[in-house]
């Protein structure tokens, strides 16, 4: 056992909290649903990036590779100036929602490099420009361009040419979970002498200004380069700063005088640091050395290719030498990283499989932030400031006054998306449980809990709209993150973790079954799903035809949901006999769903395309018309995903489950008909339970593994290429809708037009593909062959079919025989440059003919799904 194992042990056993300090910050506060107090919602501007400075948030800290206790109450983050900024470089610059021509896009050059669990050792490289930051110039190019056209990025500005940069490390080791070590270390690349201001600041969250509890900490010198740190809650730290620089101390007070033209009283707002080093007013910080915000003040000379380290540490008092042992600590660190992750990359040899993965994973752990927010406060205000607009309380999240969420969440992205989304948490869950399976689980508890979860059973979706329905793939993800961690337990089970999820998910099954399927047809809705404008319509709003579509997608995930609730109650079943009951319930369950699937609800239509060989979406007008939406699209391959493999010995343990299993299929011979061979064994006694029969199989999958439908080069497209020369058309009386094959960004605003479902390559679909097939193969073993690619010529059994694709999705990131890295396109820099070509981005989603990257830049969430085909791909090596 590593020691970073046994710091997790120890962390788990709560004997020692060495999580109690991690990289909780958020990369954007400023445009969220939580800091908006205006009337009619628009989250973008009421906090907008150059208020940020000024304004005190009331949920939450944003930083530039911070850290934060796990309350966030004491927070620590880098501030630079390049002598040429208009303002200090403490946030990431980003384009909103309305001002990017793809939606909101975070503007600057920044990686995550490496982190343990317990984040124990991390490290990030920010690169800063030497020249001044263009922000117009970005606002300006972005502006003029229309969704055909690519994004304008920073490196367009020319701002790196000649390599006229600052590489900026940041890096944490801790001696103990509340002895923290900082180093920033910053490298001069470019041609000529260069000047860098390093600012460090150390700020406590705002949590006085709000009628609540109005005391306040404080942050004040005791000797030169030394501050304490002093919280009614938290306790007393001690910051200490090397080379014993000037300590700069303001307040984290919203500057009314800036932004509301209110009086300047006080004078040390939050602002005040930036002003005195950007404009020179030293009335702006406070000359009595205290306040609530402070940084260290650094003025830097570096020659080419000079670097410079600034050290600081930041523990509870009684360190009389604090930087005696700094170099020793951190050296320790770095090995234990190492040693830690050489024992996860075990079944990888190649270098740069096994850099791609630990990145994948820092950026995965990098991307854990406090989330606060209690919907009830937000929408009735606080005490001690304005009440909220009357609007409010008919608005954004009025059903959810119930929740109140106050924890570490592993976000998407911690500038585009720094909210939990429900399905994205649950993809996070399965790279997360090979280096911290309590972390997993706890994630996937969480959104169960009282507080999260609605009381009509239904779990919060995101943010912007609670209310909103992702895919049920919770209990997908409860039972796989199960699996592994029994694996890591030596075949020791949690099921006190699985018998707590299992419990919520039967509410919010019902739920499902309750308001998604509303004729009781075992046909359901569910909306956009997460697709955002994959469909010919906006799923989620009123359809320009009237009535409804009953959904290919929606009804597939319900039978996917079904068997994993049937197979978690199965597990359970082995030392409780009475889930055998539950786990037949959800077996019939899926029958039913499975019978709407293939002959409609009502026995006359059926969302399968037999002329097609194809599933697809049906529109229900309210005259009670039915059309198919012929869209050849990932709605018609989510069939796929209901897959469960059940084997003769687990049935013989079950006795009850199997008697109910035989009484319906002797006496519903029209459902037994229609499930995948139930009534046949498979390889060593196996059973199959599949929305798909081996014929239907064959058919889908000669659709999906065609180069000119939905295989390329890189993964399983998003909809077929067949549509970029054949367009799906719908008209009505008022309006043409068309569907047709986008490779890469969105064309239409659909859903802010901020992602494409239209083309591109996305990890999350293509992860339950391989994972599907793996499935099927199970149970067919080697006597299922398909032809890969269709009309090769070439037959491959399902897991080889699995693996190849696999490797597909991994060539997306590693490097080609040439050495490029497609997710990069065509930036020399950023594929041949020595100081960019091994840090990598964890795209959103990647162009469905070349792979470029695109989407969210740091989205190593649901990406990050890449570290389990790594492995994959490193077992099929040995």
């Amino acid at each position: 056992m590593t020691q970073e194992h046994l710091r997790l042990t120890e962390s788990n056993a709560h004997i020692s909290p060495w999580k109690k300090f991690g990289p909780y910050l958020t990369e954007r506060q400023w445009g969220t649903v939580r800091e908006d107090y205006s009337p009619d919602g628009n989250a973008w501007e009421y906090i907008t990036h150059d208020m940020a400075r000024s304004k005190a948030y009331r949920w939450g800290e944003e930083g530039l590779g911070g850290i934060c206790d796990d309350r966030q109450l004491l927070c620590f983050g880098v501030g630079l100036w390049n002598g040429k900024d208009e303002i200090l470089k403490e946030r990431l610059f980003g384009l909103t929602n309305g001002q990017g021509n793809h939606g909101e896009d975070v503007k600057e050059l920044y990686y995550y490099l490496d982190s343990t669990p317990t984040h124990s050792y991390m490290r990030m490289l920010y690169k800063y420009p030497q020249q001044a930051f263009p922000y117009r110039k970005l606002l300006k190019e972005n502006k003029k361009r229309s969704r055909q056209e690519p994004e304008y990025e920073l490196m367009d500005t020319g701002i790196f040419k000649q390599s006229r940069y600052f590489d900026v490390y940041i890096e944490y080791a801790k001696a103990d979970p509340e002895d923290i070590l900082i180093q920033i270390t910053v490298h001069n690349r470019g041609p000529k002498v260069a000047k860098v201001q390093v600012l460090p600041q150390l700020w406590f969250r705002n949590t006085w200004a709000w009628g609540y509890n109005t005391a306040r900490p404080v942050l004040r010198e005791t000797a030169t380069g030394t501050v304490v740190a002093e919280h009614h809650e938290l306790g007393q730290y001690h910051l200490y700063c090397d080379e014993k620089p000037e300590l700069l101390f303001c307040e984290n007070d919203t500057n009314g005088a800036r932004l509301y033209n209110l009086p300047a009283e006080g004078r040390h707002f939050k602002d005040g640091i930036n002003d005195y080093v950007v404009k020179g007013d030293r009335e702006a910080i406070n000359a009595d050395q205290r306040g609530t915000k402070v940084a260290a003040h650094y003025s830097l000379t570096l020659q080419p290719g000079q670097s410079h380290a600034v050290r600081l540490r930041l523990r509870q008092p009684g360190c009389e030498e604090p930087f005696l042992d700094f170099d020793h600590i951190f050296a320790a660190r770095r090995h234990d990283a190492d040693e830690f992750y050489d024992c996860i990359h075990d079944t990888l040899s190649d270098p740069d499989a096994r850099n791609v993965q630990r990145q994948a994973f820092a950026g995965m752990l990098w991307s854990k932030q406090f989330y606060y927010y209690d919907v009830n406060q937000w929408l009735t205000g606080d005490p001690a400031v304005q009440t909220p607009p009357a609007e409010r309380l008919n608005g954004r999240n009025r059903r959810w006054s119930h929740l109140h969420n106050e924890d570490i969440i592993s976000m998407p992205d911690k500038w585009e998306y720094p909210w939990y989304a429900a399905w994205d948490l649950a993809f996070h869950a399965i790279p997360l449980a090979m280096v911290d399976a309590e972390f997993a689980k706890s994630q996937l508890r969480l959104l169960t809990r009282d507080w999260y979860m609605h009381p009509n059973g239904q779990l919060p979706a995101y943010e912007w709209n609670f209310s909103d329905v992702n895919p049920p793939v919770h209990a997908w993800a409860t039972w796989r993150v199960y699996q592994m961690d029994k694996k890591l337990r030596e075949g020791q089970g949690d099921t006190a973790f699985l018998e707590a999820v299992f419990h919520k998910l039967a509410l919010n099954f019902a739920w499902w079954v309750n308001r998604k399927d509303k004729s009781e047809r075992n046909i359901f809705e569910g909306g956009f799903l997460g697709l955002d404008n994959i469909g010919v319509f906006d799923r989620s709003s009123a359809l320009p035809t009237g009535g409804f579509i009953e959904q290919s997608d929606g009804t597939s995930w319900m039978a996917m949901f079904a068997l994993n609730m049937m197979r978690m109650a199965l597990e359970l079943a082995k030392t409780n006999p009475v889930y055998q009951e539950l786990a037949g319930k959800f077996f019939e369950h899926f029958l039913y769903i499975a019978d709407a699937m293939t002959r409609g609800g009502d026995g006359l239509f059926n969302l399968w395309d037999e002329e097609d060989g194809f599933y697809y979406d049906v529109l229900h007008t309210p005259d009670e018309e039915r059309t198919k939406l012929k869209v050849r699209s990932i709605v018609g391959l989510i069939p796929l995903f209901a897959v469960e493999v059940i084997d003769q010995e687990m049935l013989d343990a079950m006795p009850e489950f199997t008697e109910r299993a035989r009484w319906l299929l002797e006496n519903r011979p029209h459902l037994a008909q229609l499930v995948s061979r139930w009534e046949e064994p498979g390889k060593g006694a196996r059973h199959l339970l599949s929305l798909l029969r081996r014929s239907r199989l064959k058919r889908l999958l000669t659709r999906m593994l065609d180069e000119t439908e939905f295989l390329s080069e890189f993964g399983i497209r998003a909809m077929s290429r067949y549509h970029l020369e054949h367009p799906y058309v719908f008209s009505t009386e008022d309006d043409d809708f068309v569907v047709q094959y986008v490779p890469g960004e969105a064309e239409s605003s659909m859903f802010g037009g901020n992602s494409n479902w239209r083309g591109p390559i996305w990890f999350p679909i293509n992860y339950l593909i391989v994972e599907s097939l793996q499935r099927f193969h199970f149970y067919y073993d080697e006597k299922f062959k398909v032809e890969y690619p269709t009309g090769s010529g070439v037959l491959l059994n399902l897991n080889q079919v699995a693996q190849e694709l696999a490797s597909r999705l991994t060539k997306l990131l590693l490097k080609d025989e040439h050495g490029r890295r497609p997710a990069l396109g065509n930036n020399e820099l950023l594929q041949t440059d020595p100081h960019f070509r091994e840090n990598l981005l964890f795209h959103e989603y990647f162009h469905g003919d070349n792979g470029y990257g695109l989407g969210a830049n740091h989205q190593t969430g649901w990406t990050g799904l890449i570290v389990r085909l790594l492995q994959m791909r490193g077992e099929k090596g040995k």
